[in-house]
């Protein structure tokens, strides 16, 4: 390729004239056609018209020039200032191996500042692989990218997109909720409209009361807006020296907590969940020992019950809900802290194993695992069926 490259430059057995603007590149065809299956019908398409000149529209003479060198030498200079153009103009020539060398460029300099760029930049070339490693370091960084200016120019449904990824991962899901505001504050008067759309990503139940009480709804933009407040239950816990069993809810459209019926048991560390539509108030501590009762509240009549308690007495567990049925995942027990797995089936009203933790685990939280594109490999691989009659 080094003697065609040498032919190339002193013009000699050239056969096509690649014109792009005001700058004319003397080229061999099948030397640019074997680089991009896309000049393959260019030419035969001009083929008939006995023409050497070749105009090409929508690229730049510089960006133009990197892909003629790449087809002769096999290398090209990528930097800050020449990639977006390049992996645009390699992905309409359909030559992939440029746009594999620019998405590892621009993987490499993601940063807080701009990795929003880089993900909206992927999706405009239909690049799966850099889009995901793109979307990977915000949700690892969001802390960091949501103070940053490109996250202010974000539209609404891509900051819908990224605020619902259980993928998102911060310190505290207070976190979530000044990024909304951080976002809807840049442009109030156009952007208020979409906030109970993006305050339905903020999982209101991972933050304490106290939050809940001095910032959420003492929040202008909040308070004016009565779609973006639901029904938040708040049962049990530890007051000074005394386990509690009074609960409240929220009532968004007199926007005043109420006192519901105390539970039936008093507890703390327990788990609380919500699920077709009740409350459920799992296991726990009542200052003597740990629980595995379990009770319900009906908001249809304002009652609680007990139902069939956990096979393991535990708190400060993980409670989460997948398929209809409730996990208690881990957690302290009377012997100390474990990792035995139970789930309860509403329609059979019981308690059963489920598979152990890797490791004893306390204080953890659950969440549904929805969309992940490489599950395959966090799974145990299916047993093969034998071919032999048994």
């Amino acid at each position: 390729m080094s003697w065609f490259n040498e032919y190339r430059l002193q013009g000699k057995f050239c056969d096509a004239l690649i014109k792009v603007e005001n700058v004319e590149y003397k080229i061999h065809k099948v030397i640019i056609s074997d680089c991009s299956p896309y000049f393959i019908p260019f030419f035969e398409f001009h083929s008939s018209t006995d023409a050497s000149t070749f105009d090409m529209f929508g690229l730049c003479p510089d960006t133009m020039r990197l892909i003629i060198e790449f087809a002769y030498t096999g290398s090209v200079s990528v930097t800050e200032c020449n990639v977006e153009k390049l992996m645009l103009a390699s992905d309409m020539l359909n030559i992939m191996s440029i746009v594999q060398v620019c998405s590892d460029f621009l993987g490499e300099q993601l940063s807080p500042e701009n990795s929003i760029g880089i993900w909206k930049f992927s999706k405009v070339c239909s690049c799966p692989e850099l889009q995901l490693r793109a979307s990977h370091y915000i949700f690892h960084h969001f802390e960091e990218v949501f103070s940053c200016e490109e996250f202010l120019h974000l539209t609404m449904q891509e900051l819908n997109e990224i605020l619902g990824r259980d993928e998102l991962s911060v310190k505290k899901e207070g976190t979530v909720f000044e990024a909304i505001l951080h976002w809807v504050a840049h442009k109030p008067k156009e952007r208020c409209k979409n906030l109970a759309m993006l305050f339905s990503k903020f999982r209101v139940a991972l933050t304490s009361a106290q939050y809940i009480h001095s910032y959420v709804l003492t929040n202008e933009f909040v308070r004016s807006n009565a779609e973006c407040i639901e029904m938040i239950y708040i049962c049990g816990g530890f007051k000074g020296q005394t386990f509690l069993q009074t609960a409240e809810c929220y009532n968004p459209n007199t926007n005043q907590w109420t006192m519901i019926t105390p539970m039936i048991r008093r507890r703390c560390e327990h788990g609380v969940v919500a699920h077709a539509g009740c409350v459920y108030a799992v296991g726990g501590n009542d200052g003597i020992c740990c629980l595995n009762c379990t009770e319900v509240f009906n908001p249809q009549n304002n009652t609680w019950h007990m139902i069939s308690s956990m096979k393991t007495p535990r708190s400060k567990f993980g409670l989460g809900v997948i398929n209809g049925q409730i996990y208690a995942v881990g957690g302290r027990t009377g012997a100390g802290i474990t990792s035995k797995v139970e789930y309860y089936d509403s329609t059979k009203d019981e308690w059963f194993l489920a598979c152990d933790t890797k490791r004893p685990c306390i204080s953890c939280s659950c969440c549904v695992v929805v969309g992940i594109p490489n599950m395959a490999e966090y799974v145990y691989p299916r047993k093969m069926k034998s071919n032999k009659n048994v």
